[in-house]
């Protein structure tokens, strides 16, 4: 069951997410359009949203802020009766939710304080389980969002039992390990699609945010930083004796990074929305700051964005936050401690050697069709 590392700990996801967070804060500008315009159109008397993969930790409500305090914005220029919001945070059962739900008093507080005495009534609910299964009732839901999560498969492909030294879609990676994940991201983001066809209401919105590529070639895709680093970082503990090689030859990780056209096939194959959008855009890991002002990027398909003065930010531990728990369910907790020193060693020597690493993400903006 995957699931982030919860609580507030030195390698927790809550602590460690800054990389999401900052694309949450790059791509809310789509999610907030979309949601106002929703409410311009239909100026209903309450809006129900979904944060599909809300994991834990500062990240969780930010987006939820974003959007109704933009909705609220537009709702007091039309001079309308305060909103009634239902909120739903779904991710699997072994996320973090305790946490999330601790941290609601204090967040309905200050978003009161910031939006005025007029605030109408927030509901909040949590909803474990896997977005790639029927979640919600029928047209139940107005607007879904999912920032950082969609890369993740159901499951490891069936048939890549021959990736031996890898534990993604390497370069040595032979040609049906690609098809094997390709094909499985197929299945589950067609399987996606219609879960949320069937959820949304007719003209209903959905944003969703994942890491994607902009080459055809999935070797190439930029999960070298992702997770070939992870993999040479296990393999050194193989050639020392430290870890069975047949229990690491056994381990893939279940993700896959699409590429744009990949992504538009399957909403196309599907068929039930509008494509609003689709837009590729770049995270300098190098250098990751918090950028304050939102810019309108939509007119270039290739956002390069240069974020510097953040020596401090630990790319290491992010993916620790992230993957920990996936490693300690196959390998057990032992080797932990040693392999996250020896991935840190390689990933500090690669961001030195290398003046840009990126994470390429892609933006989907859809409507359901009316």
């Amino acid at each position: 069951m995957l699931h982030v590392n919860g609580g507030m700990g030195d390698t927790s996801y809550a602590n460690n997410s800054k990389l999401q967070r900052e694309i949450i804060s790059m791509t809310c500008s789509i999610a907030k359009e979309a949601l106002t315009n929703f409410y311009k159109q239909h100026i209903p008397t309450s809006i129900t949203m979904a944060d599909l993969g809300c994991s834990s930790g500062q990240n969780t409500l930010m987006i939820v802020s974003y959007l109704i305090k933009h909705v609220e914005e537009a709702r007091q220029k039309l001079h309308q009766r305060p909103l009634e919001y239902q909120i739903f945070l779904n991710d699997l059962h072994g996320n973090d939710f305790n946490a999330v739900f601790t941290s609601l008093p204090s967040f309905l507080e200050d978003l009161e304080v910031q939006i005025g005495g007029d605030f109408g009534p927030c509901f909040f609910h949590g909803v474990p389980g896997s977005f790639y299964i029927r979640l919600f009732p029928t047209d139940s839901i107005h607007f879904f969002h999912s920032s950082s999560s969609l890369h993740w498969l159901s499951q490891v492909p069936m048939g890549i039992e021959n990736n031996k030294g890898n534990i993604y879609i390497g370069s040595t990676s032979p040609k049906s390990v690609a098809e094997a994940y390709y094909k499985q991201f197929q299945k589950d983001f067609l399987m996606f699609l219609k879960c949320r066809a069937e959820e949304l209401v007719m003209g209903g919105h959905m944003v969703l945010t994942l890491v994607g590529r902009t080459s055809e070639d999935p070797s190439k895709s930029g999960g070298y930083y992702i997770w070939e680093l992870l993999g040479l970082a296990l393999n050194t503990m193989v050639a020392e004796g430290i870890v069975e090689e047949k229990k690491a030859d056994s381990f893939n990780i279940p993700y896959y990074i699409p590429s744009p056209k990949e992504v538009e096939a399957e909403v196309v194959k599907e068929g039930s929305f509008i494509l609003n959008l689709l837009k590729a855009s770049s995270i300098n890991l190098n250098h990751i700051v918090r950028e304050t002002d939102q810019q309108d990027h939509s007119s270039s398909p290739l956002i390069n964005n240069s974020l510097a003065n953040a020596d401090d930010y630990d790319f290491a531990k992010c993916i620790q936050s992230v993957a920990e728990p996936l490693l300690i369910h196959h390998f057990g907790e032992e080797i932990m401690d040693e392999l996250f020193i020896r991935h840190k060693i390689i990933v500090a020597d690669c961001m030195a050697k290398h003046k840009i690493m990126e994470c390429i993400n892609l933006t989907i903006s859809l409507t359901k069709k009316m």
